[in-house]
């Protein structure tokens, strides 16, 4: 049988939400990997949730296991007391050998503009060294680096326009 699913990190959340609703639009068979089951799931029926598993990647790889293409929106905006930067990374790599593993055959990452991995700033230099170990996984990949995804939900750029005097702001 030829693989035929796509797997959505986060299709629960901000852009990962948005990737499955176009994907589902396209007739493709979806599902999504999440730390957050809990959450509502907008698209009912059409979309199974599965837990990352990252301290089991045995159970993360048979998640994966009839995935064809993996989107990958996996990450921490910032350090938080209980979660960082290193620890996204550390379960990235997971991810990526879970896939592997599984024979999913390509992986489209989502990273930032001008990752580094001498960057200063961990978010630049974590995603550098994640599309570093996509590369040696040996699966077809494809990374994307916005400088910024922004959306009704979205909690940055939003707020700035909700602002009235929003061109005294940015003076």
């Amino acid at each position: 049988m030829s693989k035929s699913i796509h797997a959505v990190t986060g299709a629960f959340g901000y852009s990962g939400k948005y990737i499955a609703k176009s994907l589902l639009e396209k007739g493709e068979q979806v599902i999504t990997l999440t730390n957050s089951l809990s959450r509502p799931n907008v698209f009912g029926d059409n979309l199974k949730a599965y837990p990352f598993n990252f301290e089991n990647p045995d159970a993360l790889a048979e998640s994966l296991a009839d995935v064809r293409v993996l989107y990958n929106t996996y990450w921490v905006r910032f350090n938080h007391k209980n979660f960082t930067h290193a620890d996204a990374v550390r379960n990235t790599k997971i991810l990526f050998q879970a896939a592997q593993k599984a024979g999913v055959e390509k992986i489209v990452h989502v990273s930032i503009t001008n990752p580094r991995p001498d960057s200063d700033l961990e978010y630049f230099s974590g995603k550098a060294e994640l599309e570093q170990a996509l590369k040696a996984t040996g699966i077809a990949y494809s990374i994307l680096r916005p400088t910024v995804i922004f959306g009704q939900e979205d909690i940055l750029l939003v707020r700035l326009y909700e602002v009235k005097d929003f061109g005294k702001v940015c003076a």
